[in-house]
């Protein structure tokens, strides 16, 4: 007869989960059913611009806000793109529908943005430059199309 025994009632055998496993989802997964989804994105200093040039040239904001913001002709040209009140109300609201960008080189950013008034469609470019103490400011600012 054989005396040896191979594990009490209930034992695994010696069997051991591989180390590092806890047998739960992983870090950061909140739903079990499916995969995590791509990591969100920061959206890029081209964002922040597009909304600030909009809210100066719809008249949202004055045009003395982005002084710090801008360098060389820039300044001027939004001073002649803004109109010459702040709109206190308006029907329509116009809004960034797309922004996108172009980095022709390091330290700079030339990008678009696509504005909605109402059923409207305007279109924005600006080019941004990076100063050496690494802050984004707008070199140039063009807007083709019905004002917003």
């Amino acid at each position: 007869m054989d005396t040896t025994t191979r594990g009490t009632i209930g034992s695994n055998g010696g069997r051991r989960r591989p180390a590092g496993r806890s047998g739960t989802r992983p870090a950061g997964r909140r739903d079990q059913r499916r995969p995590a989804g791509p990591a969100p994105t920061r959206p890029g200093p081209h964002h922040w611009f597009a909304e600030r040039l909009l809210a100066v040239v719809s008249g949202r904001r004055p045009v003395h806000s982005l002084l710090g913001h801008t360098i060389g002709p820039a300044y001027q040209q939004l001073v002649n793109l803004a109109p010459a009140e702040l709109a206190l109300r308006e029907r329509l609201s116009p809004v960034v529908r797309q922004c996108g960008r172009f980095i022709p080189g390091p330290g700079v950013i030339e990008a678009f943005a696509r504005i909605a008034t109402g059923d409207r469609v305007t279109a924005m470019a600006f080019r941004l430059e990076q100063g050496p103490d690494l802050r984004w400011r707008c070199a140039a600012v063009e807007i083709q199309g019905p004002r917003p």
